[in-house]
């Protein structure tokens, strides 16, 4: 069977899965009284089931156990991605103290990276190879444990991080094909495929929730994924595929962490600073959130394996330019609309910066005419 016909067929395969797998697991919920109930910051008006994340680790574990040998790195993945359901299904069940929560999150992630799933060089573009010898140890743990929070904080709309687990693990699968990383291509084709069935269920209106059980998995896989799959190579998209493939929980966290830092308020702290929050507050509705969303996360996908794909350093100059063209064109499109999002969404205040608050302290007030006197 040809290696691009097994990523296929996994995918197929933890899709249906998927699918059967949800109902049961969400009458489980219901059963264990792992129910999410509407409160003020749930967008949600009926009680909704929890551990989602069930139907999508079963989904994944299938094909992946089964065209993958249970060794090495990639039974240190596994285990670690089960570990990390137990501590997710923990938090929706009984709900965690974050602190204890983080505790348990670092220690599942030393698993895999004990195993050898480790940022153990950084390829800078137009620079070269840095090695990180013994740092690729707590780097690659602060990874994972960053990227499993950053999904984490992600899940707040209907189907908006199953979504976006979906579009990342399909980019992560064009990356590590092109780069012949047989194992990370499987990976990432069960993923994608086990998020894309449970986006059935999720998908406004959802019928159950990830809750922690799943963004915890998911992004912890992810974070394997992005390391396994790209980060170890030589190429000079290693460093910025992961980082335009999962932009927005990137950019989600760092824009509410600091604004938290700012206000003196606790990291861990709940808000309504998200994206998903800001997209609420100028009256949009979960499904065009999601696919707003859906479409941007794609785009900048798109870019990554532009990066990888189109030959903009061909021996043809035609060929060279052509390729240059192309992907300034994305690069540039993709540009437009981060700009675009930053700006729709009020994360920076354009017009309260400085320079625009002078311009309208100068700018001369319009002359006020006086009503004549009646005759």
């Amino acid at each position: 069977m040809t290696t691009t016909l097994i990523p296929v067929i996994s995918a197929i395969v933890a899709l249906v899965l998927a699918i059967v797998l949800t109902p049961p697991v969400a009458a489980l919920a219901r059963r264990i009284g792992a129910v999410d109930e509407p409160s003020g910051r749930r967008r949600h008006a009926m009680p909704t089931p929890l551990l989602g994340g069930l139907a999508i680790l079963g989904a994944f574990l299938v094909p992946v156990l089964w065209f993958l040998p249970f060794t090495g790195a990639m039974r240190a993945l596994v285990i670690g991605a089960v570990l990390m359901a137990i501590v997710g299904a923990a938090d929706d069940i009984i709900e965690l103290p974050p602190l204890g929560k983080l505790a348990a999150q670092i220690a599942v992630s030393i698993i895999p990276v004990a195993a050898g799933i480790t940022i153990d060089h950084v390829t800078l573009p137009l620079i070269g190879v840095f090695d990180l010898g013994w740092v690729q140890y707590p780097v690659s743990i602060i990874w994972f444990v960053a990227l499993v929070n950053m999904i984490n904080f992600t899940d707040g709309v209907d189907g908006l991080t199953a979504g976006l687990a979906m579009i990342a693990a399909v980019t992560f699968l064009i990356l590590a094909a092109s780069l012949d990383r047989a194992e990370a291509s499987i990976i990432a084709a069960s993923l994608a495929g086990a998020c894309a069935g449970f986006l059935v269920f999720i998908f406004h209106p959802a019928r159950i929730f990830l809750g922690d059980t799943g963004s915890l998995v998911v992004g912890f896989l992810l974070a394997g994924i992005a390391v396994g799959g790209v980060m170890k190579s030589a190429a000079a998209i290693a460093l910025v595929a992961p980082l335009l493939i999962l932009a927005l929980p990137i950019l989600d966290t760092s824009f509410v962490i600091a604004k938290r830092l700012k206000y003196r308020q606790p990291v861990y702290g709940a808000d309504r600073n998200h994206f998903h929050h800001r997209f609420a507050n100028i009256g949009w509705g979960p499904r065009k959130t999601a696919l707003v969303v859906y479409a941007w996360c794609a785009l900048m996908g798109a870019v990554a394996v532009a990066i990888r794909i189109i030959p903009y350093h061909a021996d043809d100059a035609a060929a060279t330019l052509a390729g240059r063209l192309a992907l300034g064109a994305i690069a540039l499109l993709a540009v437009a609309a981060t700009v675009w999002l930053i700006y729709r969404l009020e994360i920076l205040k354009w017009r309260r910066t400085p320079v625009v608050t002078l311009v309208r302290e100068r700018r001369p007030e319009p002359p006020v005419e006086t009503p004549a006197p009646p005759r």
